[in-house]
């Protein structure tokens, strides 16, 4: 009977006098510019009739899409969430006797342009029945931040090691493993609520439009985390 090939042996997590091993971590925190703001937008309407609170609703609906897409190219995209319309009954008499119609619609909008990001805010906010929240300040998935802060990570695990094996009089050989432990944490919307509007107003005309608001961008905190082991010549430890 033919022998058998031998099984691969798992890699030996430490090190051997001949070939030694340093483990470390390197980190990185970034503080940088956001890159997108996020706004949500609910836009109500009430009526003691059904068709009349949905007529009211897609109306005001309509005038907050064309003011938000009247930015242009400052809005990078608009969507609509959830929307609802439901009957209130009154508290008090027999059977079920409805008192009026709410109707709601969510759309949240990505500004990429800060400058027109307080002037729309603010006139979205003076709309009838519409409450604005946010912003939320983020990075992009792909934003060049997280590569840099992953890069400066890597750079200061091998500065680490070698200065380790600079203490014990010797030289890092090579890289055994890297591995990526959590290269970064941008808090997504909404876990990270920032400051928040809200207006009720009514019927406020183009003469006695309100002050943009001064919105100041929220930092972003970018942080990435690896470990890294390496050999390294054997040192001379009888000195």
């Amino acid at each position: 009977m033919a022998p058998s090939a031998a099984e691969p042996q798992p890699a030996v997590p430490y090190g051997t006098p001949e070939s030694p091993r340093i483990a470390v971590r390197g980190e990185a925190h970034l503080e940088v510019d956001p890159e997108i703001a996020r706004i949500g937008i609910t836009v109500s309407a009430r009526g003691t009739d059904r068709r009349e609170a949905l007529t009211d609703l897609t109306h005001r609906n309509a005038t907050a899409l064309d003011l938000i897409k009247s930015y242009g190219d400052a809005v990078e995209r608009v969507e609509t969430g959830a929307f609802s319309i439901s009957p209130e009954l009154t508290k008090h008499g027999r059977g079920e006797r409805i008192r009026a119609y709410h109707g709601r619609v969510h759309l949240t909008a990505e500004l990429t342009d800060f400058t027109a990001l307080g002037e729309l805010t603010t006139r979205l906010a003076d709309l009838d029945l519409t409450r604005v929240d946010g912003p939320w300040w983020t990075l992009r998935p792909d934003s060049p931040s997280h590569r840099r802060a992953r890069q400066q990570a890597v750079h200061e695990a091998v500065q680490r090691a070698r200065e380790y094996a600079e203490a014990l009089g010797t030289t890092l050989a090579a890289l055994v493993e890297l591995a990526d432990i959590g290269a970064e944490n941008a808090q997504p919307y909404p876990a990270a609520p920032g400051r928040a509007m809200r207006s009720m107003a009514h019927g406020a005309g183009a003469a006695d439009e309100a002050a943009p608001l001064d919105l100041e961008p929220q930092r972003q905190h970018v942080y990435a985390q690896v470990n890294a082991r390496f050999t390294m010549a054997p040192p001379e430890l009888s000195a």
